[in-house]
């Protein structure tokens, strides 16, 4: 029997933990998920379980290499950001990996940015808003001054991702697209790591760059297999777009947080941009990607919770809300300019339709109707950050408004001189992080069918 040549993708995320295999067309042939229960660090603050993670990593590849029917040709990785696991100089980990919403000591963060040009300033150079341990290198900088002990024992501090590919090839490397998201690390206005790095000897901790698409060898002796070096899963998530389409385009990831990317759009972060939560990614090819982001999907939940009780349905019934225009046609005539009108900068932040009376509401289906125009709205202000200045044509939607035909109809509206698209791919950052990879395993060229679109046209005639 003719073994099929795959690559194994782990893709590690806060809740669920996935191994894929996929095979030359970009098909998944096998899939295996698994949970951890979360531990406590030393301060009592929930973190993930480390060992579970690397016993797990080993478990599945054993059980895969296992399997007669594969030929495994490569492994990589993709990981949440924001997560450092340090190690010694025999590559045990030396502490818990800590949990990136740990909350941050004021008087040391006070500290560093007094000592560094401030607040404004700095967060302008690293395209880092100001979000504490979230900002992984302030992970490294608390270390310094909390534990100096332990910071001493420290050989490499690897994100988590490239922490995965290290117990598969021994080789510890960093990745710019790790680097690059929100860290505090990297000066964005020059191209390398800003210089508080150096100064406070944090550049020794950190292991030598490497191209997102490269691969090392195995460390088992007898292997075969490349090993990836690993990705950031938000950059990884924008990998077959950027494979896909070569003509500018957006793409609204839509999850919890509804995230903006702008991968054409190089000018600098403004302290305006700052402030409305605005931050630069890194793509695996090194290039910033300015984002922008807000709580769509968080807020989505909670108010079709309100819908739902306020007319005593089941909240299932909104995934298949059909778009009717009449109903927004109705709704701007009888509140005027306020429906559709661009969103403040407050109410990024805040939902408009949180305030309003659901017994003024004729129906739940109106209702919703004019909760995902407010959403809408929001959504418009967001995108806005990143696209002013840019010549996109196209808006790539995926996740879970993708599947929205009242919020796709309503985001054609808003941009009438855009082609709006509600894009679906299986587990789309496993594929990108297996594109990084792709001429190390693949002897196919690269694949232009694996994203499936579906375009939205303005077909009413609401007047947004």
């Amino acid at each position: 029997m003719q073994k099929i040549p795959v690559v194994a993708i782990f893709d590690v995320g806060k809740t669920n933990k996935k191994l894929f295999l996929f095979d030359e067309s970009y098909k998944i042939v096998y899939e295996k998920s698994a949970r951890f229960i979360e531990t406590v660090d030393e301060d009592g603050e929930p973190c993930e379980n480390l060992e579970s993670l690397r016993l797990s990593v080993f478990d599945s590849l054993r059980d895969v290499f296992r399997r007669q029917e594969y030929e495994i040709r490569a492994i990589n990785f993709s990981t949440y950001g924001a997560s450092f696991v340090y190690i010694d100089e025999e590559g045990r980990p030396l502490c818990p990996l800590y949990n990136y919403l740990k909350p941050y000591p004021e008087e040391l963060k006070k500290q560093f940015y007094n000592t560094y040009g401030g607040e404004e300033k700095f967060s302008k150079e690293t395209a880092s808003p100001v979000l504490g341990s979230l900002n992984s290198g302030m992970q490294l900088y608390r270390m310094k001054y909390e534990k100096p002990e332990l910071f001493k024992q420290i050989k490499y501090a690897l994100h988590l991702p490239q922490y995965l590919s290290y117990l598969i090839s021994g080789e510890a490397y960093s990745d710019i697209t790790s680097i690059g998201c929100h860290t505090n690390l990297w000066d964005f206005s020059k191209g390398d790591y800003h210089e508080w790095v150096a100064k406070e000897g944090i550049l020794e901790k950190l292991a030598p760059l490497a191209p997102s698409d490269s691969v090392v060898p195995a460390a088992f002796p007898g292997n075969s297999y490349a090993v990836g070096i690993g990705l950031h899963d938000s950059s990884a998530a924008l990998i077959p777009y950027l494979v896909n389409f070569h003509e500018s385009f957006v793409l609204i990831s839509t999850g919890t947080w509804c995230i903006t990317l702008n991968p054409f759009n190089s000018t600098p972060l403004t302290e305006a941009e700052l402030q409305q939560d605005c931050l630069c990614y890194m793509q695996y090819k090194g290039k910033p990607v300015k984002a922008s982001r807000f709580f769509g999907g968080y807020e989505h939940e909670q108010q079709v919770k309100r819908i739902a009780a306020h007319f005593n349905q089941n909240t299932a019934r909104y995934k298949t809300v059909a778009f009717d225009p009449e109903v927004i046609c109705k709704l701007q005539r009888e509140q005027g300019s306020m429906v559709g009108a661009k969103a403040s900068k407050n109410q990024l932040q805040e939902s408009v339709f949180a305030q309003r009376n659901l017994a003024s509401f004729s129906s739940d289906v109106e209702a919703y109707h004019q909760f995902i125009l407010d959403l809408v709205t929001q959504q418009v202000a967001s995108t806005q950050l990143v696209l002013e200045g840019t010549d996109v044509k196209r808006i790539f939607v995926d996740g879970g408004f993708s599947k929205n035909a009242i919020y796709m109809n309503l985001l054609a509206s808003f941009y009438p001189d855009k082609e709006i698209f509600a894009a679906s791919m299986a587990q789309a950052t496993a594929v990108g992080t297996a594109l990084a990879i792709h001429r190390h395993w693949n002897s196919k060229p690269m694949p232009n069918d694996i994203i499936e679109l579906k375009y939205y046209a303005v077909t009413h005639d609401a007047n947004i």
